[in-house]
Parts: C-alpha cells; structure tokens; sequence
C-alpha cells in the first residue's frame, strides 16, 4: 500500500479543481463574446481549437485524479484517456483549410468529452471528498497513537521517579547517619545464623524505597502467627543502604520479624560474574539506561542465598493481610516457581509479552499458554539449581541484547521464558492484584487476599493512589518516625 500524503493529496485535488474552474471561465467567455463575423473562418477555426484545449485540458485533468482510483475504474480512466488524445489530436489538425471538414467531428467529440466530464464530475467529488475525509481520519489516528505513547511514557517516568518526598526520606536519614554515626550498631562481624536457617521462613524484597519496605516487613510480621520465624532480605543499592540501616535501628521490626540488609557490594560473585553475565556487563557499559539491576537480581537467588532451598520473593509494593507460612507448605512437585496466573480469555497470555515473528520465540514457546505476575512468587531455589533457570536466563538475555524477543524495559518477558513449563499456579486467594490501576476490585477479593499488591502507577506513597485502597497501606506506616512529617508526607 502507498503511503498516505494528506498534503500531497490536497495539491492534487487543488490543481484539478483549479484546471477545471479555468477551464469553465475560458467557455462562458468565449460563449459570450462572440461576435457578428463568428461564421468567418477564422473565428471558426479559433473557436473549435480553445474549446477542444479546454476540454482537452479538464480531461487531462481528471487522467491524473482518476489513476489514484482503484481497479474498478480503470475503463473510466481509459475513456478519460482516449478521449482527451483524440481532442488534442483533432485541435492539431484543424487548420484554415480543414475545418469545413472537421468542425462537425470536432464539435461532436466536444460534445462527448462534456458529458464524460459532466457525468463523472459528481463521482470524482464524492472519491475527493471521501479521499480528504480518510485523510484526516488518518491524520487524527496517528496524533491520537503519539499521544498515547506519550502518556504511557509520561506515566511511566511518573511511576518509576523518586517522589520529591521520598528523595527527602532518604535524605534525613542518611544525615542522622553522618551525624550520629555512633548510634547506629555496626553490622557483626559473622551473620546470625538464622539468616542462613533452611528451616525458617525467608523474603527477598529488592528496593531502594525505605518507606515501602518497612510496610512490607510490618504488614507481614503482623499477620504472622509465628513473627520470629520470617526473616526478610532486603537488598538495595549501596547508596540507599545507610537510609535503610538507619530507619530499621531507629524503628525496629516489631514482634521479632528479622531483616537482613544487604547491598549489592555485598555479593562478591555479583561483581566477579560481570563478564559472565550479560546483565551485569550491560549495567556496566549502559550505566543502567536500559537494564535496572534490582529488578534482575531476582534471577541470582541460588546464588544469592546459596543455604537456602525455598524463598518467597515480595515487590515493595504488596501488603500482607495473612499469615504466609503456608507458602512454605506448599508442594510444587517439579516446578521452580509458584505465581499468581493472570491469563483470563485471551489475555495476558505469552503473545502478549513475546515476538512471536522471531523463530527461536515462536519454535520454543505457545502464545496461549499462560502468563503469571511477579508480587509473590515462591521458588524452589533446590529446583532453580538443577534445572540450571540462571544459565537459560542468561541464554535468552544474549539473544535479546537489541531487544528483538521482547521489550527490555519489562523484567516479566525474561521470567516467562526462563521458567516457561516451571511455574505452577498460585491459588487467586494468595496475592490479589492491580490495586495501582484498577479501582472497581470486588471488596470480598481484597478482604480474603493474603497480600494484595499495588502494581500499577497509582502507588500507595503517591498522591494520585486511589483513596478507596490506600488506608491498606497507610495502617502499616509507623507515623512515629519523625522524618515523615519533615518530608511533608501526606498520610
């Protein structure tokens, strides 16, 4: 299909109506100024050579309108075609000694090139005016897809920013550190060893959001039956971790719940495995452009936490209303991970996340089959192992270094495929979804919801979160904390 030039188009239809109009204007007049020697032979012969030009000329005119037409009206074209060759022909061999001969010819194909033109006339209006009308819905439509995207990038920038609040938060912490460095314990030298106890219950959370994850770490050890029992891993980057250590010396995790913090400097393999990880060597040269680590780390666990052989992994942006030591009961038989499936019709399924056009994704993988959400999701770290998932994940993220298999900027297409026939469904009662974006979730879902999960834009610390759900989030913030009102948080 040729692609569409509204403006082009628009000179077209200027020039035709243009040639026509000069055309009439040119008879009317020589109809009108005709003149007691009309019958002489050269009023004759001028007569019959302007009107078969500015017949000639309207017919050329509509040649170049009518091409643009579709198969159907090639035989009209044609007839525009032959006709005007033969009036210019005609008009070329009138002469003073000829026109007895041709007048009568002359006038008759005059006459038929009007009636094709006066005939089509309504025809070629109607095409033009559908013509501009399709050209200006076109136009629309594509305003309307720029417009688009640039909300979905501007909510994008407004979700993933730092909150001038937050960015405060993080401030006043990290200055109560400089200043009263001697009030904040020093880390031991060896770990408790709970933090490596197989038989307690161990989160991952990777954030650098000190206000979510202390509601994280308070919803969960609330809702606990056993708090001393879970242990949360907390892993941010370095220069958030002295805010984190601050914040949980200052408000300690109430009824006993663990926290571990951890930088990402903390893991020395991490920075050994920069050659070897196609993640972290991207980090290294794009300066987290496209790649943000906390969001891959997810996919080290094993090697992470290597005494370890189940974890639940939670986002910053969950609640917890019930007790989660029956994620840890859970038989997930042969699969690495265990997720909420969000597959309902045909939505959220692998075409959704994956291209389907490359033909490693399309030999390998189903776009029905069904897709599954981050939030909470507990793995098998025993079974990570031995189906070598970091291995596959590093495969996969070597074949989409230009972003061909799916988009970078999501960190869920990576997960489909490295755990793709290794995920086993998560029952809907366990992690309630979309409290960020949607606000028409059924209460009774949310009351019954072992976490529910805020993803989406409208996040609970931010102004714009729907009022309806963020008192779920706001009853966990300990409103003790000075800093909070300093930061002009609006709880």
């Amino acid at each position: 299909m040729a692609p569409r030039n509204p403006a082009r188009r628009r000179a077209a239809l200027a020039a035709v109506t243009t040639l026509i109009l000069l055309a009439s204007v040119s008879f009317l007049l020589s109809a009108t100024t005709t003149t007691p020697t009309a019958n002489s032979p050269g009023a004759r012969l001028a007569a019959v050579q302007r009107h078969a030009e500015d017949q000639a000329a309207v017919l050329a005119a509509y040649v170049a309108h009518a091409r643009r037409l579709s198969a159907a009206s090639a035989a009209q074209t044609e007839a525009f075609i032959s006709t005007s060759a033969r009036l210019s022909a005609t008009a070329s061999r009138v002469t003073l000694s000829t026109v007895g001969l041709l007048e009568k010819d002359a006038r008759a194909q005059v006459k038929r090139a009007r009636a094709l033109a006066s005939a089509s006339k309504e025809a070629f209006d109607t095409q033009s005016k559908i013509q501009k009308l399709s050209d200006t819905v076109f136009a629309v439509g594509q305003q309307l897809l720029r417009a688009r995207r640039a909300g979905v990038l501007n909510s994008r920038i407004a979700a993933g920013s730092t909150p001038k609040s937050l960015h405060c938060l993080a401030m006043r912490l990290l200055e109560s550190r400089l200043v009263n460095a001697s009030s904040i314990p020093a880390d031991p030298a060896v770990p408790p060893p709970e933090y490596a106890d197989p038989s307690l219950y161990h989160y991952a959370v990777f954030s650098d959001n000190v206000l979510a994850v202390s509601v994280v770490v308070a919803s969960a050890a609330r809702a606990a039956a056993e708090p001393s029992r879970h242990v949360f891993h907390v892993v941010t980057k370095p220069m958030y971790l002295p805010a984190f250590r601050v914040w949980f010396a200052r408000r300690p995790p109430p009824l006993g719940v663990r926290v571990q913090l951890l930088a990402v400097s903390d893991f020395p393999f991490l920075m050994n495995a920069s050659s070897s990880s196609p993640v972290l060597a991207r980090i290294e040269e794009d300066g987290e452009r496209d790649v943000a680590m906390l969001d891959y780390l997810r996919f080290y666990l094993p090697e992470m936490f290597p005494g370890l052989r189940r974890v639940v992994l939670l986002e910053d942006d969950v609640v917890v209303q019930r007790d989660l030591a029956g994620l840890w009961r859970l038989d997930l038989g042969a699969a690495v991970n265990a997720a909420l499936h969000t597959c309902f019709g045909g939505f959220r399924r692998y075409g959704k996340y994956l291209n389907f056009s490359d033909p490693f994704v399309r030999e390998r993988f189903s776009p029905r089959a069904c897709a599954w959400s981050y939030g909470v999701n507990v793995f098998d770290l025993q079974a990570w192992r031995r189906e070598q998932c970091t291995q596959q994940f590093h495969r996969f993220m070597e074949m989409n270094e230009n972003g061909t298999l799916w988009d970078r900027t999501s960190v869920l297409p990576a997960g489909l495929m490295t755990f793709y026939g290794k995920t086993k469904p998560l029952d809907k009662s366990w992690h309630v979804m979309g409290l960020g974006y949607n606000p028409h979730i059924r209460p009774e879902d949310i009351r019954e919801a072992a976490v529910v999960h805020f993803n989406g834009n409208m996040k609970p610390w931010l102004d714009v979160a729907f009022n309806q759900y963020k008192h779920l989030w706001t009853k966990h913030v300990d409103t003790e904390m000075e800093f909070l009102t300093l930061c002009n948080f609006g709880l």
